[in-house]
């Protein structure tokens, strides 16, 4: 048989096409993730398991001892002995919170090894395309990142504090949503490989949308972390909780005795009210983008204006609820996808360069 007919470790073509599409379905875990993170926060789930367990953690307790041995390390913690001890949690209360956190580290480790264990079977059968290795070692390195974060962020809450940093919390999200643009990004690369096309490269305009689109997650990291969504008043088409903030269009309740910078970083009300106003900047971009993909990519167009538009309207319904829990997942999940459907058109973008 002719040598070349086999794909060389560094084989221009490889297998693109497989890929991406293994790429887009890690993709999809991610965003999922993302979801059930939502719920775990909302739930004050994320300090229900005191320990990391890489291996042994994958089961949950199988036993009423086992049970009751995770309950009484969870009752050492300032969250129980502070909040839900004096609130009279019981072990079945307990089983509720541990769940979510459970179901959470689960597909951690799910995505994870349906990240790696692909990686080694395109690998070792010289499937990968010349110059994407790095690329997929890299993403692989920032899932061991993610999870790095994640137990750094539950250790914040578990001597010190009933609840988690917010700025460690905005960390492990920002982690996860830079992972899923660089999934999204590198199966787009490999798809355009597939069809004998270019890679794209970032424009000044894409990388400006994507950095302002960044802030306003960090915003909305930071929002969760505080509670501070609950400092906006609630109540169904109550214009007290949205526009205005309990009444007042800038909020009343700013702490500034530290200095406008700390409470630009700490102060809930503040945070709040940046976190709402400058969706709207955002939207103003991403509208330009739409536009300059129309003649291009008019899914791509349709698709980001779908998605800022549904997220606006579950960010305004989820206050006006008092934090109804599922229109939150269903905010942080849009979010998700809307920083997808954002690097899909910045991608397009990148193929005029």
């Amino acid at each position: 048989m002719n040598r070349s007919s086999h794909t060389s470790p560094d084989a221009p073509s490889g297998n693109p096409l497989a890929l991406a599409r293994w790429l887009f379905a890690v993709a999809v875990l991610v965003v999922c993730i993302v979801a059930v993170g939502g719920i775990t926060r909302l739930t004050e789930s994320g300090l229900s398991i005191t320990e990391w367990k890489p291996v042994t953690g994958a089961l949950p307790p199988l036993s009423g001892a086992d049970w009751l041995a995770e309950f009484e390390a969870y009752k050492r913690i300032p969250q129980y002995v502070e909040v839900n001890g004096p609130a009279g949690m019981t072990l079945a209360d307990y089983k509720f919170i541990y769940f979510w956190e459970w179901v959470h580290r689960l597909l951690a480790r799910l995505i994870g090894l349906a990240f790696a264990l692909p990686l080694a079977w395109f690998w070792v059968k010289r499937r990968i395309p010349a110059g994407y290795k790095p690329r997929l070692l890299a993403l692989l390195a920032l899932g061991g990142l993610q999870g790095a974060v994640g137990w750094w962020m539950v250790s914040s809450g578990l001597s010190h504090d009933v609840k988690v940093s917010h700025f460690r919390l905005a960390a492990h999200l920002l982690v996860a949503l830079l992972t899923l643009a660089g999934l999204v990004w590198t199966a787009l690369d490999l798809r355009a490989l597939a069809r004998g096309e270019p890679r794209a490269r970032m424009t000044g305009f894409s990388a400006l949308v994507l950095a302002m689109l960044t802030v306003q997650l960090f915003f909305g990291a930071l929002v969760a972390g505080l509670r501070a969504g609950y400092v906006a008043g609630a109540g169904w088409f109550s214009w007290d909780a949205w526009p205005d903030m309990q009444g007042s269009f800038f909020p009343e309740g700013i702490d500034w005795s530290s200095g406008p910078a700390f409470a630009l970083l700490h102060d809930p009300y503040l945070i709040h009210f940046i976190h709402r106003w400058w969706a709207w900047v955002v939207v103003g971009a991403l509208v330009v983008m739409g536009r300059k993909l129309r003649d291009q990519q008019r899914t791509a167009s349709i698709a980001i204006h779908s998605a800022f538009g549904t997220q606006l309207l579950l960010g305004i319904a989820t206050v006006w609820s008092g934090i109804s829990l599922w229109l939150a997942v269903s905010h942080q999940l849009v979010g998700a996808l809307l920083v997808a459907a954002t690097v899909w058109g910045a991608h397009v973008l990148g193929r005029r360069l």
